[in-house]
């Protein structure tokens, strides 16, 4: 089993465990520390949605930062036990949904939309592409996104980049809407 170190929150030095599996990279402990600075380290309230959960590096850290609720999806069996594992090795864990399932067919419950989606997906699959359309009905018009890429971006449908960096081959960004395309529900 492979390990990645939770480095910020109430579960701040837990190891979360994951196996082996293809595309899997979990997001390093440096671009972590920046995307939270991004964000804020607390984030109370906030509803997180990770759809290519992996090693589970960004929702775990997100539900430890004291999101309402973090949402993680997996469609890799052995991946998602790991997931459940490292939830049930963690107190107070309630805000953690773990859910195993394909990422194009994940659907919030009606009216439910979240306020930061991440994206980290396997590359040079053409998964950006493939989910930019479903973002409208997934988040609220202030969400941010983050992305992984393998190469740098300048949006992703309405939200753009707003700051951007690089660590090795990992682009990452994190993307907001852009004030004329919000929409009221």
């Amino acid at each position: 089993m492979n390990s990645v170190r939770i480095i910020g929150g109430r579960w701040r030095r837990s190891l979360l465990h994951f196996p082996d599996s293809s595309g899997l990279r979990p997001t390093p402990d440096r671009v972590r520390e920046t995307l939270f600075n991004w964000l804020g380290q607390e984030l109370d309230g906030l509803r997180c949605l990770d759809l290519f959960a992996g090693s589970g590096a960004l929702g775990f850290e997100a539900a430890s930062r004291n999101a309402a609720q973090v949402v993680l999806i997996e469609q890799s069996a052995p991946v998602h036990r790991a997931l459940l594992d490292n939830q049930r090795r963690l107190q107070n864990a309630e805000n953690l949904v773990i859910r195993r399932g394909d990422a194009l067919k994940f659907s919030a419950p009606p009216g439910e939309r979240f306020d930061v989606l991440f994206l980290d997906p396997p590359y040079h699959q053409g998964w950006l592409s493939k989910i930019e359309p479903l973002l409208p009905r997934l988040l609220q018009d202030d969400a941010v996104i983050y992305v992984e890429a393998e190469h740098a971006l300048t949006g992703l449908g309405d939200w753009k980049v707003d700051r951007q960096g690089q660590a090795g081959q990992v682009f990452y960004h994190l993307m907001r809407r852009e004030p004329e395309c919000k929409t009221s529900v």
